[in-house]
């Protein structure tokens, strides 16, 4: 097991903690699952030749996907913690079978509220960011 620290309450946490990084599974697997689940099993994320004869680098991570990832480094760092606002930026896609990494910051904090504001990012394998976020979080 890591020694990551978990967060179990406001009192836990300090302006400038970092989350500890997450690399999801984007596998074409895990995408079948996800769209299976969802209802989206539609060929731009589930057939890497369709994708890039429509001119895609790949399939791709559907959006709400990318967006859960986020959401999971959330509560990977602080398991209890109650998601109330997540604003997204889709910059480009995240390909399927590629190995991303979420990153997360504290970036503000609200000693009154005990709600933490965090930045949020999801990158390729190359350190470009492809999905970026802000979250607002009640702990």
């Amino acid at each position: 097991m890591s020694d990551r620290k978990v967060v179990l309450s406001y009192g836990d946490v300090s302006f400038g903690d970092e989350l500890p990084e997450l690399t999801p599974d984007v596998s074409m697997p895990m995408v079948r699952r996800f769209g299976e689940t969802t209802g989206m099993t539609y060929w731009r994320f589930t057939d890497h030749e369709k994708a890039r004869a429509a001119g895609l680098p790949g399939a791709i991570v559907p959006g709400i996907m990318s967006q859960g990832i986020l959401v999971s480094l959330i509560h990977r760092w602080a398991p209890d913690a109650s998601v109330l606002k997540i604003d997204t930026i889709f910059r480009a896609p995240v390909v399927v079978d590629s190995r991303p990494t979420c990153r997360g910051v504290v970036t503000d904090m609200d000693d009154e509220k005990g709600t933490v504001e965090l930045d949020l990012t999801l990158c390729n394998e190359e350190g470009e960011t492809r999905v970026l976020g802000t979250a607002l979080v009640s702990l």
